[in-house]
């Protein structure tokens, strides 16, 4: 249940007051258990918060400045239930936190967020119905241009004929805990720019990304990595349909196509989704003799309740299976297989 806050502050020392202004309490709680099994790993049940919906409470607002023009916030702070710790230490606000103007110019945002094919506020990443949640199923699992970052700018056109375009900026670059405590140049950066398309019942994105990791170990790979996004979604009532693709690339690094093709559907008052993944790629810093492409394929599906407006129930069930270089890799996300059942409420 979203509960809306009428807050007025009135500084006491030096008798100003200020204006009262709406705000909206949210937040996302998912508990649930985890039954997974690696190749050469022992048989795991676990108690997992967020396996789908990443824990979270925030609150927001909008402030109408007139004619078509406002201003709003967001600050998002996840965190896990089983324990109650922050989902990113000594970050107050580590899922979002984001001022923004909206206008007949479009909207111009300023502070931490998601990149455009990630999640949160500013992401316009189409095509797979698991998203980035359901564990080995997130489109992210495997490979991924940037996640949550610092010193975002991001701006969005408003919508001509159901198509807009996006672009991000980052002084800080993929790394999610990195600043832009150092000159320009030895700085991180990402930079990103999208275009979606949405009217009717279509659905669909296309998003390049590109992020010059400068700020990350001396030990790693510090050259430029670059991503293709593209989704498409077709609701045809009784299903819909999704198709996604993605292409990552970096020098000295991987080189992965993946492929995704999903589905969601109303089934006895709930939702059926169900998904498989494809990727294959090539490693360039494979050692002489030593395997350099690999390969996964991924199938999952799940079932979501709802007991009422703001409980769900989720179920789940996913494997993968690696080959080539990826064939013995211990790793749930390339070899195994997971099952979960969980309660996710939103107020």
């Amino acid at each position: 249940m979203k509960k809306t806050l009428i807050a007025a502050a009135v500084m006491a020392a030096s008798g100003v007051a200020f204006a009262a202004s709406n705000v909206t309490l949210y937040g996302v709680i998912e508990e649930g258990v985890v039954v997974s099994k690696a190749k050469h790993k022992d048989t795991m049940v676990d108690l997992k918060a967020g396996f789908d919906s990443g824990n979270r409470w925030g609150i927001k607002g909008v402030e109408d400045l007139g004619n078509g023009y406002s201003v709003g916030f967001i600050l998002e702070q996840g965190f896990t239930a089983d324990n109650g710790e922050e989902g990113v230490p000594g970050k107050a606000f580590n899922r979002e936190s984001i001022l923004y103007v909206k206008g007949g110019f479009g909207s111009l945002a300023f502070g931490r967020t998601g990149g455009l094919a990630f999640a949160q506020s500013q992401n316009i990443r189409t095509g797979w119905v698991f998203g980035t949640g359901y564990g080995s199923s997130a489109w992210n699992a495997i490979d991924f241009v940037a996640k949550r970052m610092n010193n975002v700018v991001s701006y969005a056109t408003p919508v001509f004929s159901g198509f807009s375009v996006h672009a991000m900026y980052s002084n800080s670059g993929s790394n999610e805990l990195a600043n832009d405590d150092k000159k320009w140049s030895e700085n991180g950066h990402y930079y990103g720019i999208g275009a979606k398309y949405q009217a009717n019942a279509i659905k669909s994105s296309l998003i390049f990304e590109a992020a010059q990791n400068k700020n990350i170990a001396a030990t790693g790979n510090r050259n430029a990595k670059y991503g293709i996004n593209y989704g498409l979604e077709w609701d045809l009532g009784a299903i819909t349909p999704m198709f996604g693709y993605q292409y990552v690339w970096q020098d000295n690094g991987n080189k992965d196509h993946q492929f995704g093709l999903s589905a969601k559907a109303p089934v006895a008052g709930g939702t059926v989704k169900v998904g498989a993944r494809y990727t294959f790629g090539k490693n360039d810093e494979a050692k002489a003799n030593e395997e350099d492409k690999h390969n996964a394929w991924l199938i999952g599906a799940a079932y979501e309740y709802p007991l009422s407006k703001r409980t769900i129930v989720k179920s789940y069930a996913g494997y993968a299976d690696g080959g080539k270089a990826w064939k013995d890799t211990a790793e749930t996300k390339y070899n195994g297989y997971q099952l979960y059942l969980g309660l996710c409420h939103s107020f």
